[in-house]
This record gives C-alpha cells, structure tokens and sequence, in this order.
C-alpha cells in the first residue's frame, strides 16, 4: 500500500514539502553499520521501491558505512525524487564507537564528502549529528549556518539536542528540524517535541520503533494492533504520525517486506481513545 495522503504532509523549513512518513537509510549498510550490506543491489532495490511507495524524505548521515548509505542512495537514484537529509558531527573509530566531533574546520570538509557522496549540488537538509564536548556548541552551529549562506545547503537541523540547545542554535541560524530519540515508550525528549511543535520545527523521532522493545506500552499497543489487524510496530508508527503534526518519523529497514508494512501504516486511523492510551 502506497503513501496516499497528500494532506499528511510538512513543509521542512518551510519550504520542503514532504509527506511525513519517511525512511531511514542506516540500516543499509553492514553490521554495527559498519560497511556495506551484503547485498547492495539489494539495498538500492529498499530505496527505490521506498520512493515508488510515495516515500519522499530519506534520512542518512555520513557516520553509516562511514559513508556508505550516502553512496547507495546516490547510486539507486533516489536523490533526485525525495528529499535527503544527511548528517556530519559522528566519527567512527575500528571498533564501531560513535565519537562525537564537532570541530568547524571538520564539518566544512564533510559538506564536500557528502555532496560528492550524494551526487548533489546543494545538500537539502544537513543535520549536526551531535553536540561535540570539546567544540562550543555555537561554534559548530555557526559552521552550519555559514554553508547554508554559502549555498552548501538548503536547511540546517540538528539532533540529540537539548530545548536550551536548541535555543542556542536559533540565534544563530533558521533550524528546519530536530532529530532526537522518541518513541511510544520513551519520550524523554518531550520537552524538545514541544519546542518543536511552538516554533513550527520538524521532529525526526530517532529509534522510532524502539527496536520492537516499547517497555510498559508493549501491551497495550499489542491489543490495538489486533483491533486493526496490524503489528505493534505499525501501530507505532501511527502513533507518532498522529501524536503530534509535526513529527517526521524515520523507519529504516534493509529489508522490503518490512517496508511495505512501514509505509502501510499511513493509513491506519487510530482512535482519540487509542492515542490518549499511548500516550498516559
């Protein structure tokens, strides 16, 4: 079943319009993403069939491979028929470990690697991965905001940021989007998704799914999930495209049965009842 919704949609920074169910590329790539999958064509297959399916907002960043979910998308050429956002601000060492690094003369050298990457001119939303301990946080932003002057990228985002975080980086550039963890059942960054929803921001809900493990909602949702003859994680998904309007979930997957039951979940309505139970 294919995104049919045109109203169930949100302009990214205003002016990119995308529907909100998106994909999330990192589980493209081998284990611990880390490497290629075994199966590239595969991989672009996911991709492709992802945008048959109406899905138009790709999310990826140059830590997943390092570099190898950016390559596929190019390569299955998606890039020009959704929305890609990526992200710089992650290094990954021999062991798979995520290192925060958000040293301005390092970000404008990723913007090179991923346009190149991508196969694009203008990166259409580029995210700053994480806060970095050692490198003031407005520092890093500023970086960000100086290619979006330059023309590098269209929109700046961030992730696994705080509401004074975010604060900070508004005085110093327009942010489209936040991309934080949240799912049914931990919304810990709740405070950030109201921020979000005040100044008409995007929230991309990382680890939307939870992984399958949804804590003290799990049973509740299955029981819904049976009234609509759907999975828990379907369910999930609906939730959080019905919790709030401006949240952009991300589900990734490598696999194309997994997909086609993502995407159908755009269409499962659930009751006020429903939400209001998910969300206690």
């Amino acid at each position: 079943m294919a995104i049919t919704n045109e109203s169930d949609t949100f302009d990214i920074g205003g002016d990119l319009t995308v529907h909100r169910l998106g994909f999330g590329a990192m589980r493209l790539c081998g284990p611990d993403i880390v490497g290629p999958p075994d199966d590239e064509a595969e991989a672009r297959t996911v991709l492709q069939r992802a945008v048959e399916l109406g899905v138009d907002f790709i999310d990826t960043a140059d830590s997943y491979g390092p570099g190898v979910s950016e390559r596929l998308i190019r390569e299955a050429g998606v890039a020009d028929d959704a929305v890609v956002a990526t992200k710089a601000g992650l290094l990954r060492n021999t062991d798979g470990d995520w290192i925060a690094h958000g040293d301005p003369d390092y970000i404008r050298n990723q913007v090179l690697a991923s346009r190149d990457r991508l196969g694009v001119e203008t990166i259409d939303l580029y995210q700053f991965h994480r806060p970095d301990p050692d490198t003031p946080f407005a520092e890093s932003v500023e970086a960000f905001a100086e290619l979006k002057d330059e023309g590098l990228i269209e929109h700046v985002g961030l992730s696994n940021v705080s509401v004074d975080q975010l604060e900070t980086a508004r005085e110093v550039v327009e942010i489209a989007t936040v991309q934080n963890q949240y799912n049914p059942g931990d919304r810990e960054e709740a405070a950030v998704l109201e921020a979000c929803e005040e100044y008409g921001i995007g929230f991309i809900p990382w680890f939307p799914l939870g992984a399958g493990d949804l804590g003290e909602k799990e049973a509740v949702m299955d029981e819904i999930a049976e009234t609509h003859d759907a999975t828990r994680m379907q369910i999930a998904l609906a939730w959080h495209l019905q919790h709030s309007p401006v949240t952009l979930p991300i589900p990734g997957t490598s696999s194309l049965d997994h997909l086609e039951e993502n995407v159908a979940a755009a269409s499962i309505d659930l009751s006020e009842a429903e939400i209001g139970r998910l969300s206690e």
